[in-house]
């Protein structure tokens, strides 16, 4: 039985893989995939902004598939291959803070995934503006060691001696991997689709104990809030709370990103943030029946879910 190659896109919060996922699906490459989109908090928000087409587009919540839901990683994958719509490719879109270790893991050691699937490439996706303070956290670092493919980032916001430098930490912490300049998410699909790139023996001389069935633990100062309110929200007012937080807290807030509900608009509005940096712009149409609720995650460190919420709720109104 010919295996299904299988593609696993990583990154630190905020370095752009659900555009680049986004990209992999308009691109023309008349290829079916089917998406594992993972996030950390218990309200998906990635789902909601990817472009679907025909596509196969599968969420895991509340946990990340390095450990917690590892489980759920693989009956979902079970099920997609019990079922009867075919695919090319699969991509697997983990959350910010995965370990990429664990997830090889299972795809050497597991059945379900080792019997039917091929892992093509470690695809991992740099943040060029905030890459240098990330690299202080152990799994920035292991997203980039472990890569066979590296993509850096939002180039547009950096200086060339800047992506210089950038280029040389990466080399420094994987010698090996092939790297791409990116702006915006994108890159020939050649460059990251059907690469036959992942090579286990180049990994294990990396790390002798990657194959052993150890648990992986988050940075433990890091948590995430999920905010989920109905009703209507005043962009002036949420915009007015959103920029007097991250001058407040941009450093600790790692990641933020939200869908909106904003009076007398058909789409919905989409936003994210990393640190200091905000970006919004309006997302997919409402469709006719969907519930508008309005949905945001944050992750980072000294985190106030109380605090978080009630600031989020006073910019919101019922409909």
């Amino acid at each position: 039985m010919t295996k299904i190659p299988a593609t696993v896109l990583t990154g630190y919060l905020g370095s752009g893989k659900t555009t680049i996922l986004n990209h992999m699906l308009a691109g023309q490459h008349g290829k079916r995939i089917a998406i594992i989109i993972n996030e950390f908090g218990e309200v998906g928000i990635d789902g909601q902004l990817v472009v679907r087409s025909e596509e196969d587009v599968l969420e895991l919540s509340n946990g990340c598939i390095c450990c917690t839901i590892r489980g759920d990683l693989i009956r979902t994958v079970d099920s997609l291959l019990s079922n009867d719509r075919s695919f090319d490719h699969l991509v697997i879109e983990t959350t910010g803070l995965a370990d990429p270790a664990p997830i090889i893991q299972s795809f050497v050691l597991e059945q379900t995934l080792s019997g039917r699937l091929e892992l093509d490439a470690i695809v991992t996706v740099v943040d060029s503006r905030h890459i240098t303070t990330q690299l202080a956290s152990e799994q920035a670092r292991e997203q980039i060691a472990f890569a066979d493919v590296v993509l850096i980032n939002k180039t547009d916001l950096v200086s060339e001696p800047e992506l210089a430098t950038i280029s040389k930490k990466i080399r420094m912490l994987n010698p090996l991997a092939r790297i791409h300049f990116t702006r915006m998410g994108q890159i020939d699909l050649s460059a990251v689709l059907s690469v036959k790139a992942f090579d286990l023996k180049n990994l294990l001389r990396l790390d002798p104990r990657l194959l052993d069935d150890t648990s992986h633990q988050h940075d433990e100062d890091i948590s995430c809030v999920a905010i989920s309110e109905p009703g209507i929200t005043d962009d002036g007012d949420l915009m007015r709370w959103l920029n007097r937080l991250v001058q407040a807290q941009g450093r600790d807030l790692l990641r933020i990103k939200g869908v909106i509900n904003l009076e007398g608009e058909d789409r919905r509005f989409v936003f994210h943030g990393v640190h200091m940096t905000l970006d919004g712009r309006p997302g997919k149409p409402w469709q006719l029946n969907e519930p508008r609720m309005n949905q945001v995650v944050f992750i980072g460190r000294n985190l106030d879910r109380e605090t978080l919420r009630l600031g989020f709720a006073a910019c919101v109104r019922p409909t």
